[in-house]
């Protein structure tokens, strides 16, 4: 019994002693992690930037399937959020600040433990990118105690940064690598009715923008009784590369054509129908390039002649609001083309010998262009107050 007695006082002083030694250790820990990931800078920074993809890289969140997660209608961004709760504890994350392709701050709550969370993005050789991963913060009492048992804040946080970063390198070596362009040829697009945003920006931003303005047309399109006939798309009317400009409308196509008052910063038109060279992208959308120069060179190889009133459009017919893996994305290219003029041939007339005189053969008739009938479109932009307009074309 005595010796029962030591072995109960030896562990019950043992305790104390762990006590007394957790709550005098410091609870501020810093901890940071750096990676080479294989992949370029835009496709790391906007895989990171979407909360929705951190149950697919972070350690923590594969490793325990008891995780369940909840994800708000903004993920991304600024004010992007989102919340998980397992059988260790529960938390939530929210994005503070980003600068687009190089940093975003965070904060991250779980269970008493609170950290600052900074993430930066780097060009390296190869197309590469540097990814930094810092987080400082406070750490609850269980999340001392915890750490002094192995080994330390930087090891058990350091230890979740090194393998959520190895996931993210692997992840987006198979997302962004995984695609196809594929030419398929020339098609006629058909007449659409849509509303659309109409403004200029970025070309690295203009998914970001998809992503944001299109909700916002189909909660108009449904206040308004209207329905969808189709997927979303954008109208390239300028496409800028020299300086990374592009003015575009975001577009929803719906069953009839409207007219709405001034002053909604939403505006209707009408895709008139048009010949085009069509090109499906499969996979991620840092593969648009790549489509569009392998559409030029079709276009050049046929000898066919492009409408240079305008760029070209991209229907998301499955897009970052319907997936979050960039490997199940398809976009549909569409490059305007003149049609094919087929040449009228003369009739052919047996020559009248019985006249010394003879009659030239009368000049066919000259057929005016049909002008089509313009329609009624509305304000849509985010950017500067715009007149309604005709038609797109």
């Amino acid at each position: 019994m005595k010796i029962l007695k030591y072995l109960f006082l030896l562990l019950l002083l043992s305790l104390i002693a762990l006590t007394v030694f957790v709550a005098t250790q410091k609870g501020i820990f810093s901890v940071e992690r750096s990676k080479v990931i294989n992949s370029p800078k835009a496709a790391v920074y906007n895989y990171v930037n979407d909360f929705r993809n951190y149950e697919d890289f972070e350690s923590w969140a594969v490793e325990d399937p008891s995780l369940k997660f909840t994800f708000p209608s903004k993920t991304s961004g600024s004010g992007g959020s989102f919340y998980w709760s397992g059988d260790e504890g529960t938390g939530n994350a929210v994005t503070l600040k980003t600068k687009e392709g190089e940093s975003i701050e965070q904060k991250i709550k779980y269970d008493g433990t609170e950290a600052d969370v900074n993430w930066t993005f780097k060009d390296t050789l190869g197309g590469k990118t540097k990814v930094t991963w810092k987080a400082k913060g406070t750490m609850s009492f269980l999340f001392k105690v915890y750490a002094a048992l192995n080994g330390g804040s930087d090891k058990v946080i350091g230890t979740i940064y090194e393998k959520s970063l190895a996931n993210i390198d692997k992840n987006l070596d198979y997302e962004t690598k995984t695609y196809a362009v594929q030419v398929n040829g020339v098609v006629k697009k058909n007449e659409t009715p849509y509303i659309k945003q109409t403004f200029t920006s970025e070309i690295p931003k203009i998914n970001k923008n998809a992503r944001i303005v299109i909700p916002k047309l189909i909660q108009f399109s449904e206040a308004n009784g209207l329905s969808s006939s189709g997927k979303p798309f954008i109208i390239y009317h300028t496409y800028d590369t020299a300086k990374g400009l592009a003015k575009i409308s975001i577009c929803l196509p719906i069953n009839k054509e409207i007219s709405i008052s001034s002053g909604s910063d939403i505006l209707s038109g009408k895709l008139n129908a048009f010949d085009a060279v069509k090109t499906t992208l499969k996979g991620d959308y840092s593969h648009t390039n790549e489509a569009i120069a392998k559409t030029t060179a079709y276009i050049n190889n046929e000898k066919i002649i492009p409408e240079l009133n305008w760029s070209h459009l991209e229907v998301l017919e499955v897009s970052k609001l319907d997936v979050k893996s960039p490997s199940k994305l398809v976009t549909e290219i569409y490059f305007p083309i003149k049609p094919k003029v087929v040449p009228v041939s003369a009739p052919v007339t047996t020559p009248d010998y019985s006249s010394e005189t003879e009659t030239a053969p009368a000049k066919p008739a000259v057929q005016k262009p049909v002008t089509p009938k313009p329609t009624t479109p509305t304000p849509t932009t985010p950017a500067p107050k715009q007149e309604e307009e005709q038609s797109e074309f």
